[in-house]
């Protein structure tokens, strides 16, 4: 986990769950930008946009903590699943996940599930599916 942080937001990157879909980019270039070194700058954009735009990260690779809230707070358990085009299963709420040890995880917010079968981080998306042009 990778944590970049200012007086008003601390932002967080699992590339783990990086399922690289450049929602991110695409909404705010000027804060998650891949051709810089370190490529989230917390100071690009005020700490709102910054917000607003994690909130739509389909894998729930980035999340934020600040003085006034998170977007990995808990409350009961319950998702929302959704199919991508050629791509994965986009869990949105709170959920909990039984492994097949028994290890139980609750993860929130959002995160990706592997619908091809390739991904090296089952049972997450790991992006696999854009390498194997994956159709389903």
């Amino acid at each position: 986990m990778h944590e970049y942080s200012n007086s008003d937001i601390a932002v967080q990157w699992d590339a783990k769950k990086c399922i690289h879909s450049g929602v991110c980019i695409k909404n705010l270039y000027s804060v998650f930008n891949t051709k810089n070194k370190l490529w989230i700058n917390v100071n690009g954009a005020d700490a709102e946009s910054i917000k607003q735009t994690i909130d739509k990260c389909p894998s729930g690779a980035l999340s934020y903590t600040s003085e006034n809230n998170s977007s990995e707070e808990q409350s009961q358990i319950n998702a929302e699943i959704s199919v991508s085009d050629k791509g994965p299963l986009l869990v949105k709420g709170n959920i909990k996940i039984i492994d097949i040890d028994g290890t139980e995880t609750i993860k929130s917010k959002a995160f990706a599930l592997c619908r091809c079968g390739s991904s090296s981080n089952k049972p997450y998306c790991d992006g696999t599916h854009n390498k194997i042009n994956f159709t389903g």
